[in-house]
């Protein structure tokens, strides 16, 4: 049987800035509430269009998980790793807190967490996906902003939805190679 590998799928179409997500994931994952860090966040667009006819789009965000990963490939003591699955992951106990994934991650998803003293991301929830569970942010949102699934299951939701509409990823000419995909 062919390895897992996870992604989310996004359709920001669907996106209401309600921040179930960014509230789902810091609950879900200790991250202070209250203060600027986020492993998840959603970016509000220009508005768009004439008086009265506006209209404003949003953009969730997260660590893109990327194939090519140049947060793990400046690591000095392999704290930032990935898993079978793809998942870029952190070794809290390994982390020195140099900053180094910081400053070569090019999507600005990475913060110091004073909770684990290391630098901290998104982790796709794997304490969850390894319990049969989505991550909490796909599962809070009330309007499925978010699918999370493997992309070697071609019967998967995410797989369904890349084969059926066009996408893009974020920043393509870093060459990362995202697992975050947005449907347009």
């Amino acid at each position: 049987m062919e390895k897992k590998r996870y992604a989310i799928v996004l359709d920001t179409k669907k996106c209401l800035n309600c921040k179930a997500c960014t509230v789902a994931c810091k609950f879900e994952n200790y991250v202070p509430v209250g203060d600027d860090t986020y492993r998840i966040w959603v970016t509000e667009l220009p508005l768009q269009g004439k008086f009265p006819h506006l209209h404003q789009d949003f953009q969730p965000s997260q660590c893109q998980h990327c194939e090519n990963t140049p947060c793990e490939k400046v690591c000095p003591t392999k704290a930032t790793f990935k898993t079978p699955e793809g998942v870029v992951l952190v070794d809290y106990e390994k982390c020195i807190l140099c900053k180094a994934c910081m400053t070569a991650c090019p999507y600005d998803a990475r913060f110091v967490s004073e909770h684990h003293e290391a630098v901290e991301k998104c982790t796709f929830c794997m304490h969850r996906v390894s319990e049969g569970r989505e991550p909490a942010c796909v599962e809070t949102c009330p309007v499925r902003v978010r699918e999370f699934g493997d992309l070697n299951d071609p019967n998967s939701r995410v797989s369904r939805l890349l084969s059926s509409r066009p996408y893009m990823q974020l920043k393509p000419e870093k060459n990362t190679r995202p697992r975050l995909f947005y449907v347009l």
